[in-house]
């Protein structure tokens, strides 16, 4: 496989997608079913969720039900699964304003595109089908995809396995820039996804709407 000179790579949920859209509803019907079934009590934990967003999705059930089952979050995390994506295929996802209109204009540059997201891949692939996003990106990866536990190792599988020689990490969270400068490769930070305080002091660019994008003079920094 001939080497890729340069790449930009995208995180998925508060970077491309707007994961409270499907979020918040599937995230009730989830608890529902765990109340209905006696193995959850009180309201839903929508805040505890969106402030972990982000973070791998075993890592999350720990987070917000730290009392149940290793069984018993397994079942929860399916039965989210199922709801949000019953909820994209329902239409009621959205991406943020002006993603499909930038990515197309880096696309006609011939920036390779890609994502590496912590989400499952049939999550990304109903958000790939939703939104036609196979248009523009050359590839979509996940941790389960390939088993591993870290955006970090995540994006070095990518880099590995494209040749890229030198790339961009596009994302809203510290393991965005956490994984860009674990690999050597610059950082662009989203503010207006997900993260909070001083979590993208690091990156190298922070922008503030996603159409900025199409404005860098590509390859940035680099």
């Amino acid at each position: 496989m001939s080497k890729i000179p340069f790449a930009v790579i995208f995180d998925m949920d508060g970077t491309l997608f707007q994961t409270e859209t499907v979020l918040v509803p599937a995230l009730h019907k989830t608890f529902d079913r765990l109340r209905r079934e006696g193995l959850w009590q009180g309201d839903t934990p929508v805040k505890e969720y969106l402030r972990i967003l982000g973070v791998p999705v075993s890592e999350v059930w720990r987070q917000l039900m730290p009392e149940a089952s290793e069984a018993v979050r397994d079942r929860a995390a399916a039965w989210f699964l199922d709801d949000i994506i019953d909820e994209i295929e329902h239409g009621n996802g959205r991406l943020y304003p002006d993603v499909l209109t930038t990515l197309a204009v880096l696309a006609d540059q011939g920036i390779p595109l890609f994502v590496a997201s912590n989400g499952r891949s049939r999550y990304l692939a109903a958000i790939r089908t939703a939104f036609l996003l196979e248009r523009y990106f050359i590839d979509f990866y996940s941790l389960d995809r390939f088993s591993l536990m870290s955006k970090s190792a995540l994006v070095k599988q990518l880099l590995n396995d494209y040749g890229i020689e030198k790339a961009v990490m596009v994302g809203d969270r510290y393991s965005d820039i956490q994984a860009a400068k674990d690999n050597g490769i610059w950082s662009i930070g989203c503010r207006f996804g997900f993260a909070a305080g001083e979590e993208l002091a690091e990156a190298d660019v922070v922008i503030e709407q996603f159409r900025e994008l199409a404005a860098l003079d590509w390859p940035p920094l680099v």
